[in-house]
């Protein structure tokens, strides 16, 4: 055990400065009313409804922001996400958020015509968009800075659009796949538990991908459903995009696990609210999920480790 520790931690490690950034080729479309996609299940039957709940963000270009080079479209920010693309001559630019309670998310932008969706994680009230166009080596010059206040109307909305760090359309085979695995759940819990339990069972760590992965990387979840393997990121985006495609509220967190920077996941769910702070599950409730650690290990390993949870903690929830 404590050898895999050790590898865990220095293959998490190496991905510190990945988390905080990635480009995007994301593209906008239709969109629902999250009101109508969160956690829903056929009360009448008691069975849950499998039918998969992809909400698309757009940009319809009703409200823009930004210059020559940086578009922003903020027509949706009620639905808990923004629309930018760079459209400019650098090879990158640092678009970076800051939210009503200080705390600052980067996001790498490159040169494209598709909008990159980048979601509005903290609530209500004013966010800073600050963005930083490359020049050379770690140098980066001011492009363009501005405020937007932000009325969310459902909570859950950030927590159910795809965006930059988890990506997934109708079209992706991880859909398919969660809508397969949940057709048989009675309720909210039980669809939770089926993805789960296939996520952890099918995907294996990947120690040379933490290794060699290279910077600016973001996950791709049919890729690791394919390869069956991944870093805690692919774990962590994989079962988001799963979850979140069955209209239940997601937070892919990153943050850290003792002293190794890491990514989990915590849901909403009717039964219970926000389901946090243990890495276990009892077959009646849940609690942290981290699907990266519960992959491979007994669970009586993996509690003892994690213990009440305060081994955890949050820095940035996407």
């Amino acid at each position: 055990m404590k050898k895999s520790w050790k590898i865990l931690r220095i293959s998490c490690l190496l991905i510190l400065l990945l988390f905080l950034g990635g480009c995007s080729t994301q593209a906008s479309g239709q969109s629902q009313d999250p009101e109508e996609e969160t956690a829903s299940s056929d009360k009448g039957t008691g069975k849950w409804d499998s039918t998969p709940k992809v909400l698309t963000p757009q940009a319809p270009g009703t409200a823009l922001m930004g210059n020559t080079s940086i578009e922003i479209d903020v027509s949706n920010i009620s639905q808990g996400y923004l629309m930018a693309r760079y459209i400019g001559n650098a090879a990158k630019v640092k678009f970076f958020i800051e939210t009503p309670d200080q705390v600052r998310y980067t996001y790498d932008l490159k040169p494209s015509q598709t909008f990159a969706a980048l979601p509005l994680t903290a609530g209500n009230g004013t966010y800073t968009l600050d963005v930083r166009e490359h020049v050379k080596d770690d140098l980066y010059s001011n492009l363009y800075k501005d405020t937007i206040d932000a009325a969310i109307e459902n909570e859950f909305s950030p927590f159910l659009y795809p965006n930059q760090y988890t990506w997934f359309t109708e079209d992706t085979q991880a859909v398919s796949q969660a809508a397969s695995l949940t057709q048989n759940a009675k309720d909210g819990l039980e669809a939770v538990g089926a993805v789960y339990d296939f996520v952890i069972t099918n995907i294996s760590y990947d120690e040379e991908k933490a290794r060699t992965v290279q910077g600016g990387y973001l996950p791709d979840v049919d890729e690791t459903l394919a390869s069956k393997k991944g870093i805690c990121f692919d774990y962590a985006a994989l079962m988001t995009a799963m979850l979140r495609s069955q209209g239940i509220p997601t937070k892919l967190e990153i943050g850290y696990s003792g002293e190794v920077y890491h990514a989990w996941i915590s849901t909403w769910l009717e039964e219970k609210g926000w389901v946090e702070n243990i890495i276990e599950f009892d077959g009646k409730s849940w609690s942290l999920i981290d699907p990266t650690l519960a992959a491979g290990n007994s669970a009586s390993s993996v509690k003892k480790y994690i213990g009440d949870g305060s081994n955890y903690t949050v820095m940035y929830s996407r």
